[in-house]
């Protein structure tokens, strides 16, 4: 009789969880505010060519614009649906936390601090960086090692400003940070020749570069990287379902391109392919969709919108773009970089 009872409770249990595991997702307050405004709004840099910047009629371009714009058409059809808010480093995470914005997209920096103290949850990492140094080429300065005593200009409120001043310290050079509080003013200042070196993430440096510099080829990025700067996307915590949504976008834009789906070629795959995968992904063969409170198109809606991750880098920072930067380690973890996804099934 026990036994009878134990397997009655197991069955129940079994089937308690086979159900939860399949139920669709209670949508989250952030995804409903969404829905009802019809509109994502999404935090992006002020300035950034390649990652977000707007050009003379208004138009966002970059690769942190290209994340939102997929999380706006997996949730509502439409890249379009998105108002974008341009923050500086010392509004970004202030504005998501008080509920200006839904996501920050905007070249953020993953650290144990951002993530456990400020009520912050980073979905991800979109590209993977380093911080650099970028000096005249008549300085003749060809590694970093020779800025000592040398004044650097960089911008405060920043994950830079601080590892300058760890580098600098770690190996006695006693560098001269001169503090800004805003990029322009930073970046304005290095090319004034009131510092010898300015200091940012490596693809920073190159977008600066590139779009600053009177003749960029007068600038010489220096080899060494003094940091690791994994950049992703920002939610605030106690929302889980809106968390997962911007979560499995980013995965399954990364996944799309291990698997061949591209822009171009979705409605294609959705009709011929035979790959368990690329149907599952595109919503043909099993509807994810529901565990997120989306539609079970949700991420073929994100890649006709932008395209899989490897067309996203391309556009905006890709080698044939201005900013002309390597695939390198932001590569698929099977052609020798590290970006992996867990796999969306």
């Amino acid at each position: 009789m026990k036994r009878t009872t134990f397997v009655k409770t197991l069955l129940a249990a079994t089937a308690v969880a086979a159900a939860a595991a399949t139920a669709p997702a209670h949508a989250g307050k952030t995804l409903d505010s969404i829905k009802q405004r019809g509109q994502l709004v999404c935090g992006v840099n002020t300035g950034l060519a390649g990652f977000s910047a707007a050009d003379s009629q208004g138009n966002w371009s970059g690769l942190d614009v290209d994340v939102c714009r997929a999380v706006a058409a997996a949730i509502l059809g439409d890249p379009t649906k998105v108002k974008w808010v341009p923050l500086n480093a010392q509004q970004r995470l202030t504005a998501l936390q008080s509920g200006e914005i839904d996501i920050l997209s905007r070249n953020t920096t993953w650290t144990l601090t951002r993530d456990a103290s400020l009520g912050l949850s980073f979905t991800g990492v979109t590209y993977y960086d380093g911080q650099g140094f970028m000096v005249p080429v008549k300085s003749n300065i060809k590694s970093a090692k020779q800025l000592k005593g040398q004044t650097v200009c960089v911008q405060s409120g920043t994950t830079t400003e601080k590892n300058l001043t760890d580098y600098s310290r770690a190996n006695n050079l006693g560098i001269k940070p001169v503090v800004f509080e805003k990029v322009e003013a930073a970046t304005g200042a290095y090319f004034a020749g009131r510092c010898i070196a300015y200091t940012t993430d490596a693809s920073g440096l190159a977008s600066v570069r590139n779009k600053e510099a009177k003749n960029p080829a007068e600038h010489l990025i220096l080899p060494e990287l003094i940091s690791k700067e994994p950049l992703g996307p920002v939610v605030r915590r106690g929302d889980e379902e809106f968390f997962a949504i911007a979560k499995w976008v980013v995965f399954g834009l990364v996944e799309a391109e291990e698997y061949g789906i591209t822009q171009a070629n979705v409605d294609k795959m959705l009709a011929e392919s035979q790959d368990p995968v690329v149907l599952r992904i595109l919503g043909k063969t099993e509807d994810t969709g529901k565990l997120l409170g989306l539609d079970k198109n949700w991420m073929a809606n994100a890649l006709k919108a932008v395209g899989n991750y490897g067309e996203i880098f391309e556009r905006n920072v890709g080698p044939k773009s201005p900013l002309g930067l390597p695939r390198g380690i932001n590569n698929l973890w099977n052609k020798g970089g590290i970006m992996y996804a867990p796999p969306v099934r």
